[in-house]
């Protein structure tokens, strides 16, 4: 059974508590998502325009300055997609007990707004997201002088959370753990009374993320930026409240050039809505599929992409600033037969589902044997491995498996794609969007 946003709302009021509110949501999402799938069939010739989502990333870290400010000019164009529609509704509502189901990043950031807003509140999710560790921003927040105590399993979620003045400014934390540690800690710096002094030690990954933050604290008013390689400062004195727009997405776009590339014949794509100097890292994958024969085109509407050239014989990368395009990546690499060594991937274990694991385990049900080292580097040197003669791929309620693995059908006939309802996390108009280009999806909810 599925249910609009309005009926879910009617609902939560008629529940005794908002932890058996949960469990009914939890059951309902389980018996939605386990026994459906869609067969894919690609069109003939590919031409599409695509009106892409917001960013996720964007739209997340825009209503957190927004709060932080208290000003009433809510951002525009804000994702619809699960991730920021929880975001929304826990701002909007804050209620004592706030889930946010799988968004990891609503996670991370709300637990340090939370630790600077008055009142209490426990915030916790689905059962992967109460297995994602969060010890780290927790103990950098305790450091700060947060009030924080975990209500289940020693360092993950939940979290029971008290608002209080934060009285600490300086705090040093590891250059390679997530973005988000470091982007909830960054928004809320400005709101301290004596600002945040952030000093980042070792190796630092997805520097762009940080960077994304910190350009739109600026947008919001706030004094921030880094004083040296490693150490970022952020001025006391809020945010103010500022009309904003938020740009499509970058990580969205990256399905669409992945379909560009695997396409037959001459395909002809239009992505709208997204800007030639963006401040997302992910633009970074326009550079890296030229080099597998996608050409961009910026338009006064965003971008026009066509296929020009040979690809490249062979991609070694460091995808340590864009590790959500790793999926998109490996993928593509294996359908069009280039071999391919991605580093910089330790981030991906801990992600929506272990990404590693998830790859090596679905691109053998198509046939291509890639290879794992130090828990940070996937690698395929052409191997091939038996085929599932009607691969069904599993999508391990990780949104980005199953839009990395929809385009295959492009080169194969019988692609199925499991879960499928999992692309709402951060595109939830994708099997639209496809069915809108010519792709043909039929739905089986029996004989999985």
């Amino acid at each position: 059974m599925r249910f609009g946003r309005g009926q879910i709302e009617k609902l939560r009021f008629s529940f005794a508590s908002p932890l058996t509110f949960l469990y009914f949501c939890t059951s309902q999402t389980k018996a939605r998502t386990t026994d459906m799938q869609y067969q894919l069939t690609a069109p003939a010739a590919l031409r599409a325009t695509v009106q892409l989502p917001a960013s996720k990333s964007i739209s997340n870290r825009a209503l957190i300055l927004h709060a932080l400010s208290g000003g009433s000019t809510r951002p525009e164009n804000l994702s619809d997609c699960d991730d920021t529609q929880v975001m929304i509704r826990a701002l909007d509502h804050m209620p004592d007990v706030i889930d946010i189901h799988a968004a990891g990043t609503a996670m991370r950031f709300l637990t340090a707004y939370l630790s600077v807003t008055p009142g209490t509140h426990t915030i916790t999710g689905t059962e992967r997201m109460r297995q994602r560790p969060i010890r780290i921003l927790v103990d950098a927040l305790r450091a700060l002088g947060a009030d924080i105590e975990y209500a289940g399993n020693e360092g993950f979620p939940p979290l029971r959370i008290g608002g209080t003045r934060l009285a600490g400014s300086s705090i040093a934390l590891a250059g390679d753990v997530s973005s988000q540690y470091i982007s909830a800690l960054l928004m809320i710096g400005a709101a301290l009374p004596q600002g945040l002094n952030l000093q980042l030690t070792g190796h630092i990954i997805s520097r762009p993320y940080i960077n994304l933050t910190l350009q739109l604290m600026r947008d919001f008013g706030a004094q921030a930026g880094w004083t040296t390689e490693s150490s970022i400062a952020v001025a006391p004195g809020g945010y103010r409240d500022t009309p904003f727009r938020v740009e499509s997405d970058w990580s969205a776009a990256s399905y669409w050039y992945q379909m560009t590339a695997l396409a037959p014949g001459s395909p002809e794509v239009e992505l709208l809505g997204l800007f030639a100097r963006s401040h997302q890292g992910d633009s970074r994958g326009a550079e890296l599929f030229a080099r597998l024969g996608v050409q961009t085109e910026f338009t006064p509407q965003g971008v026009r992409l066509s296929r020009q050239g040979e690809p490249a014989g062979r991609l070694d990368e460091d995808l340590v600033e864009i590790p959500d395009l790793a999926q998109t990546f490996v993928v593509t690499c294996c359908l069009m037969g280039v071999p391919f060594r991605f580093g910089g991937l330790q981030s991906l274990k801990i992600k929506e589902t272990d990404r590693i694991h998830a790859l090596i385990t679905e691109l053998r049900k198509l046939g291509y044997a890639i290879h794992a080292e130090q828990d940070s580097i996937l690698w395929w040197d052409g191997e091939r491995c038996p085929a599932d003669a009607q691969p069904a791929i599993d999508t391990y309620e990780d949104h980005r498996m199953a839009m990395a693995f929809a385009p295959a059908c492009l080169v194969r006939t019988d692609i199925r794609i499991n879960d499928p309802h999992v692309v709402s996390k951060s595109y939830p108009r994708y099997w639209d969007d496809l069915r809108a280009a010519g792709f043909g999806i039929t739905e089986h909810t029996e004989g999985r």
